[in-house]
C-alpha cells in the first residue's frame, strides 16, 4: 500500500465560495486520481462506478443518451458491453457485477420493474468485497444506514419492507425478515439507535443532513490512524461528495452544515506531531 505524503498534505480546503466548491468530485478524478498507484486507482474506481450504473440504465432505454463523464467508462464502451451481453459474452475489463446485471436483464422478463434496485444490489455485493478493509467497511456501513432508513420509512407507511431493502448482507436479511421493533439489530450495530432516531425526523431535508453527518463522523473514526494512505484520500473523496451534493441540492440549508463539516475536516487531516518532523 503506497504512502502519499505530499498528496495528503496538499489536499485543498473544502470551503464554500458563494455556495460553490472550489474543488469537485470531477476535479478529484482529473487531478488526484492519476497520482495514485494502479491498485489504489482500482479502489477509487469503486466510488466512480456508481455513475456508470446510472449511465448504463439510461443507455438501456436510449442508446443516444448522454452519460455521466465522471464514470469509469465512456458511452461507447458501455454500449459495447450492452451489445455483447446479449450473447452472454464475458469480458474481463468490465466489472463482473455489471455483466451479472445485464445477464439477468436480458433473461428475466420482470427485470424492467426492478432493474434499478437489482443493479444497486449487484453493485454493493461487488464493492463490499474490495479487498481493502476500510473501503469494504465504508460500503457496508453506507448500505446499512441507507437500508435501515428505508426499512423504517416503509414500516411507517405500511409498505413492504423486503422489496425496498437492497444488497445481500446479514443486516439486509434481518431488515427483510425480522418483525422485531429494532429488526433484531440494536444489539449488533452500535449506530442502530442513532439511525433509528434519524428516521424519526419528519423534515426530509433535515433527515438527509443528519444521515450525512453520521457518515461524516464514521469517516472521522475510521481514518483516525490513517495519515498518508489511500484510506485518507478515499475518505477525502467521500466527504467531497457529501459537500458537493448538498451544495447542489440545498444551498441555503446546507451552509451551516458545510461549515461544521469543513471545521471537522480541517481538524481531522491535521498532520500528527510525529510526522511534522
Amino acid at each position: 500500500m503506497g504512502k502519499y505524503y505530499c498528496l495528503v498534505t496538499s489536499l485543498p480546503d473544502l470551503t464554500p465560495d458563494d455556495g460553490k466548491l472550489a474543488y469537485t468530485v470531477a476535479d478529484f478524478k482529473a487531478e488526484l486520481y492519476p497520482q495514485l498507484s494502479p491498485r489504489d486507482r482500482s479502489l477509487v474506481d469503486l466510488f466512480y462506478l456508481r455513475y456508470d450504473n446510472a449511465s448504463l440504465l439510461k443507455l438501456l432505454k436510449d442508446k443516444d443518451a448522454a452519460v455521466d463523464p465522471r464514470g469509469c467508462f465512456p458511452a461507447e464502451e458501455l454500449l459495447e458491453l450492452i451489445r455483447l451481453s446479449k450473447d452472454n459474452a464475458r469480458l474481463p475489463r468490465y466489472p463482473s457485477y455489471l455483466q451479472d446485471f445485464l445477464s439477468a436483464y436480458w433473461n428475466d422478463k420482470d427485470m424492467a420493474l426492478l432493474q434499478e434496485d437489482f443493479l444497486v444490489t449487484c453493485y454493493y455485493d461487488y464493492v463490499r468485497k474490495s479487498g481493502n478493509r476500510f473501503v469494504s467497511a465504508w460500503f457496508d456501513f453506507n448500505l446499512n444506514v441507507n437500508n435501515i432508513l428505508l426499512a423504517f420509512s416503509a414500516r411507517k407507511y405500511k409498505l413492504d419492507v423486503a422489496s425496498r431493502v437492497v444488497g445481500h448482507s446479514p443486516v439486509s436479511e434481518a431488515l427483510r425478515t425480522s418483525a422485531a421493533r429494532d429488526f433484531g439489530l440494536s444489539a449488533t450495530l452500535d449506530y442502530f439507535e442513532r439511525v433509528q432516531r434519524i428516521s424519526e425526523t419528519e423534515d426530509l431535508v433535515e433527515r438527509e443532513h443528519k444521515a450525512d453527518l453520521l457518515k461524516w463522523e464514521w469517516l472521522d473514526d475510521a481514518t483516525f490512524f490513517h495519515y498518508f494512505t489511500i484510506e485518507k484520500i478515499f475518505a477525502f473523496l467521500l466527504r467531497l461528495d457529501i459537500l458537493e451534493r448538498w451544495i447542489v441540492l440545498d444551498k441555503n440549508k446546507g451552509n451551516e452544515l458545510f461549515r461544521k463539516m469543513i471545521g471537522t475536516l480541517k481538524d481531522e487531516i491535521r498532520i500528527p506531531e510525529e510526522f511534522r518532523k
